[in-house]
C-alpha cells in the first residue's frame, strides 16, 4: 500500500451563476487527500492518514474518498468541524482563504503502533498539515515510525498565508525535507522557501544529505529532477486547455509516485539505483496526469481509463 498523511478539506473553487456573477462551488480536496485520491485512481492500493470530519462536508469527503478506492480505515474520524478553503485564482495562480481552527484536521494525533508499515512502499506528507505544531509533531512521530521500511515522499506545497513566523517555518520543511527520500515542490514554493537560490544548488544540497531524488515543477514550462545516479532530467509539460491549476501539483505527485510504483523503482533502495530513461518516463507520465487536471475545474485527477501511457 501508498499511503498519504495529511489534510483533508473543502475547497470553495470559483464558478460563475446563471447570471454570469462570481460564484463558488464546493469540491472536495486537500493537497495530501489529492494524492491519495490520485493514486488510488491511478490503479495502486492507497490508504489516506489524517483527520476527517463527521459533519456533513466530512461525510462528502469519505465518500469521495470511498468513489476513488482510497481506504479510510487509518484516518481519525472525529465530531470537529471540516477545514474549508475558499479560492481566487489570480493571474493563473491559485490564492487560498483557510478556515481551520480547531478542526478535525487540526485535532489529529498519530495513534502509534497502528499502521503495518511493514506492508507500506512509501508515505507522502506535505502542505497545511506542518504549518502548525501539533500537525508537525505528530506527523514527525508517523515518519519515525515508517522510515525503517518506507519510502518518505515529501511536498511543502506552502501556504504564505497561514504562516506566522517565516524563519520557524522554513527551519521546520527543511527538517522535514532532511528525513524525505523523494521532495517534490512547485516554483513558487522554492521562492517562498529559498528566494532566488539556483535550484541546482538546492537540490546538490538535498542530494548530498541522502535524499534520493529532487523535483521542481514550473507549471507550463514543465518539471525538472535530480538524482545522484541518474543526474538532471527536465521534461516539458503537455499543452492543453487550462480550466484552472486547483490540484495539479498534487496530481504530478501521485502520478510520480504511482509511475515508480508501477516500474518497482519506489522502494528506497530501488529510488536510488533508477536509471535515466525510467526516471525520464516516469517525470513525462505525471506531467501528462497533471495537465489533464488542468483541463477541468477544481483537484479532479485522472482515472487510469483516461491516460493512455504504455509502460
Amino acid at each position: 500500500m501508498l499511503i498519504s498523511c495529511g489534510d483533508a478539506l473543502i475547497d470553495f473553487v470559483p464558478t460563475k451563476n446563471a447570471d454570469g456573477r462570481e460564484a463558488v462551488m464546493p469540491a472536495v480536496g486537500g493537497s495530501c487527500l489529492n494524492v491519495a485520491i490520485g493514486i488510488a485512481r491511478l490503479g495502486a492500493p492507497t490508504g489516506f492518514v489524517g483527520g476527517v470530519s463527521t459533519d456533513l462536508f466530512g461525510r462528502m469527503i469519505a465518500e469521495h474518498a470511498a468513489v476513488s478506492n482510497v481506504e479510510l480505515g487509518l484516518a481519525t474520524r472525529s465530531d470537529h468541524q471540516t477545514t474549508l478553503a475558499f479560492v481566487r485564482i489570480v493571474a493563473g495562480e491559485s490564492h487560498y482563504a483557510f478556515y481551520d481552527a480547531e478542526t478535525a484536521t487540526r485535532n489529529w494525533t498519530f495513534r502509534r503502533g497502528t499502521i503495518p508499515f511493514d506492508t507500506v512502499e512509501a508515505v507522502h506528507v506535505g502542505s497545511t498539515t506542518l504549518v502548525n505544531d501539533r500537525g508537525a509533531v505528530e506527523t514527525k512521530a508517523l515518519i519515525a515510525d515508517a522510515r525503517a521500511s518506507s519510502t518518505i515522499s515529501f511536498d511543502p506545497n506552502c501556504r504564505p498565508n497561514l504562516v506566522k513566523d517565516k524563519p520557524a517555518y522554513l527551519a521546520r520543511m527543511i527538517e522535514f525535507a532532511a528525513s524525505a527520500d523523494l521532495i517534490k515542490m512547485s516554483d513558487v514554493d522554492f521562492a517562498y522557501l529559498f528566494g532566488e537560490e539556483p535550484y541546482q544548488q538546492r537540490a546538490s544540497a538535498l542530494l548530498a544529505q541522502g535524499t534520493s531524488l529532487v523535483v521542481i515543477t514550473r507549471g507550463d514550462n514543465g518539471a525538472i529532477a535530480w538524482h545522484a545516479k541518474a543526474g538532471q532530467i527536465e521534461v516539458e509539460a503537455p499543452k492543453v486547455e487550462v480550466a484552472d491549476t486547483i490540484g495539479a501539483g498534487d496530481s504530478f505527485q501521485a502520478a510520480l509516485l504511482f509511475a515508480l510504483h508501477k516500474q518497482g523503482r519506489l522502494a528506497r533502495q530501488q529510488l536510488k539505483n533508477i536509471g535515466a530513461d525510467e526516471l525520464r518516463r516516469a517525470l513525462s507520465f505525471a506531467a501528462n496526469c497533471a495537465g489533464l487536471t488542468c483541463t477541468r475545474p477544481g483537484a479532479d485527477p485522472p482515472w487510469s481509463h483516461e491516460i493512455s501511457w504504455s509502460w
